[in-house]
């Protein structure tokens, strides 16, 4: 295996389902010290792109590396490297927060001390006192997202692959998360890769953005250079992702035929 300390590369990974083709030719860097947001419209690749870092998916072409080793020949070394929160809830319903969260610090080699400290501030932070003892089944969804996201951070992942990481959060979670994430990268060596379909939260967390449509990426860069090569420097980024995804004249039809029929 080669070191090359980079979080993450992928080279034209290819993801395909029968005929339709998830993701096309991929290629990215997530570096060090770096929130890496890659943006796209439901079905635009996003979620296979994650699974094939994570190893839920078998790419179809191409490869993976997580600080140089590779995802398929050396998956278990990539999974000790990152933490992962999936799109959708991914927990065992019968436990308890604390029951899962002991779970996963077994599996991910914590000593009983560093997890138990690392828990209960993450629980004192997320306010989940109350809910800790419960069964994960009568948690409300953005109880139960917080229980996912603690189990990604428990041994602090120099890698943190995260769908769609805010869904369902309170206001106040989503504003720790959010300083948390920056802070996380801050000392240099660790990097996110942070999937997400809102702008806003792009705007705010991420140094560059890679922006997939249809399983190819249409652009790439920090904002202000995807906005100084569209728009001259004046434009959201949500206004930069519908002019690279072909959107804009789109969005204005669909609203016009709306109107004419309202």
């Amino acid at each position: 295996m080669e070191e090359d300390g980079l979080p993450l590369r992928l080279d034209a990974l290819t993801v395909t389902y029968g005929e339709h083709r998830a993701v096309d030719r991929l290629s990215l860097v997530v570096r060090p010290g770096e929130i890496y947001g890659l943006l796209g419209s439901n079905g635009a690749g996003k979620t296979s792109t994650i699974k094939s870092i994570v190893g839920l998916v078998r790419p179809t072409a191409g490869r993976v590396r997580v600080f140089g080793a590779d995802a398929v020949t050396e998956s278990l070394r990539v999974k000790e490297r990152l933490g992962y929160v999936p799109e959708t809830s991914l927990l065992y319903d019968a436990l308890s927060p604390r029951e899962f969260l002991e779970f996963v610090a077994s599996v991910r080699r914590l000593d009983a001390g560093t997890a138990t400290a690392r828990t209960q501030n993450y629980v004192r932070a997320f306010r989940l006192e109350a809910e800790f003892e419960e069964p994960i089944l009568t948690l409300s969804n953005g109880t139960r997202q917080k229980v996912l996201l603690i189990a990604a951070l428990l041994h602090q992942p120099p890698l943190l692959v995260l769908d769609e990481p805010l869904n369902s959060l309170d206001p106040r979670s989503v504003r720790i998360m959010k300083e948390l994430l920056v802070r996380y990268v801050a000392g240099g060596d660790r990097g996110i890769l942070f999937s997400t379909h809102t702008m806003e939260v792009a705007e705010q967390l991420c140094h560059r953005v890679g922006i997939l449509d249809r399983g190819v990426l249409r652009g790439e860069g920090t904002l202000a250079s995807l906005r100084e090569k569209l728009a001259g420097g004046d434009a959201t980024l949500e206004e930069v992702f519908l002019r690279l995804t072909d959107e804009s004249e789109g969005v204005r039809a669909a609203v016009d035929a709306l109107e004419s029929h309202g």
